[in-house]
């Protein structure tokens, strides 16, 4: 089957996202599909070679903002754009991502999802030419609903089903102020109307997202996101040094904060006295000023020499950084769809706390990997993260649990072979 996967990328850090495109466009063509991943906005950032390195980037974030304030722009010659979407420059703009005020990252948002009635269509539209007249797509696949404004012309003008990959999306769009909160939803539920499937990473978010776009559970899958699991090498951490591990994006979304606070409690209850922290992912410029207040207070409680960063890791370097660590927790504010993070560290052998909500309670129940703590309590983590770095017997079922479990549910072979029937069942039955 010919599929045409659109994807956003960062431009200048990891994401789970771009991982997990990545990882599913490869095993779909394992598996003998014509699958083309077409990136959008920002150059991609993956960890692992690029499953379409040769395709341009066709709707530029830079071309897509001036479009926004000229709407004659799309009719510039296309050496304009095209030099305009060079990857280095889209790099470069990425860096100031971080200077964009609440009023154009609403107006940018809605823009897109109000598709052919928005400012941004004249750029889209181009887009949707190139589909209808060069990739002649059986069914194209969105991978998140933020690019849902696309649906109805997919539909109507290319004439094939649209998949869109649900991932994270409610937890940007209730930071937008108003009106462009309430505007971007409203946009969302009527592009809902021209989706065949939706996928989901989990039933929670299954069950959020079924809410939020007015949409029946039936028209959305579940389908856990997955890796290529193999090179994940097995954990061997020193016992003497207990290695406590954070591996995602270095903001207070992701909880780092809660992991500092946990790690001071436990450097004040003094039961493990060579306990140390590490920390990893990803890092920006846009992040630099709430890591530092996460350091003063590291050094402010007298146990900054037992923290080490590592910013935007290579490939390489994030699976030797798994490989070090004793126990991982990623304790998120919020209620993550799913957690890419988490999978990696299991398929480790690295167990893992994360707080009761979100998918965690679900990953964890499903792979017996770990344990729970109650959200946001920096107490109630360090209880968990002591009682599986002192309890050898409970560390090692959870080891053996999580691995076994991850590796068997959480690849990218068995997430294509799901994705495989939704989007054979979304060609033979467009609706329903």
């Amino acid at each position: 089957m010919r599929l045409l996967h659109l994807t956003p990328g960062t431009g200048n850090f990891h994401c789970g996202s771009c991982l997990r495109d990545n990882a599913l466009i490869k095993a779909l063509r394992v598996r003998g599909h014509d699958a083309i991943m077409s990136p959008l906005y920002l150059p991609l950032v993956t960890d692992r070679e690029e499953a379409s390195p040769e395709e341009p980037i066709r709707v530029g974030g830079i071309s897509l903002y001036l479009q926004q304030k000229m709407t004659w722009f799309h009719r510039m010659p296309r050496v304009v754009h095209r030099w305009l979407n060079r990857p280095g420059l889209l790099r470069l703009a990425a860096k100031g991502m971080g200077m964009t005020s609440a009023r154009m990252l609403g107006e940018m948002t809605v823009g897109s999802l109000k598709g052919c009635e928005g400012r941004q269509w004249g750029e889209w539209h181009q887009l949707i030419k190139w589909i209808k007249e060069e990739v002649k797509p059986e069914v194209v696949s969105l991978s998140n609903s933020l690019l849902s404004g696309l649906a109805p012309a997919l539909v109507e003008e290319v004439g094939v089903p649209v998949l869109v990959s649900l991932q994270g999306e409610d937890s940007f769009l209730d930071t937008l102020v108003e009106p462009w909160r309430t505007e971007a939803w409203e946009a969302m539920q009527l592009n809902a109307k021209s989706v065949s499937r939706f996928i989901a990473p989990s039933s929670f978010y299954q069950e959020v997202m079924g809410e939020r776009l007015a949409v029946s559970r039936d028209q959305i899958a579940v389908i856990p996101n997955g890796l290529d699991l193999t090179p994940f090498p097995i954990a061997e951490a020193d016992p003497n040094t207990p290695m406590i591990g954070y591996l995602a994006r270095m903001i207070h979304g992701k909880g780092l904060g809660t992991l500092v606070d946990a790690f001071i409690e436990l450097i004040r209850r003094q039961s493990l006295p060579r306990v140390r922290l590490r920390i990893g992912g990803a890092f920006t410029s846009m992040d630099e000023a709430y890591v530092n207040e996460l350091k003063k207070k590291l050094a402010e409680a007298g146990c900054l020499e037992r923290v080490s960063w590592h910013p935007n890791l290579s490939f390489e370097e994030k699976l030797k950084f798994l490989s070090e660590l004793s126990v991982f927790s990623v304790p998120a504010t919020y209620g993550e769809a799913f957690g890419l993070y988490v999978v990696e560290a299991m398929a480790s052998g690295v167990p893992v706390v994360q707080p009761d909500h979100g998918a965690f309670p679900e990953l964890i129940e499903r792979t017996g990997g770990g344990l729970l703590c109650r959200p946001d309590d920096a107490v109630s983590l360090a209880d968990q993260l002591e009682n599986v770095l002192k309890d050898e017997a409970l560390r090692t079922q959870l080891v053996n649990g999580g691995r076994t479990a991850a590796r068997a549910e959480f690849t990218a072979s068995r997430m294509a072979e799901r994705f495989e029937g939704v989007m054979q069942a979304a060609v033979l039955s467009p609706k329903g």
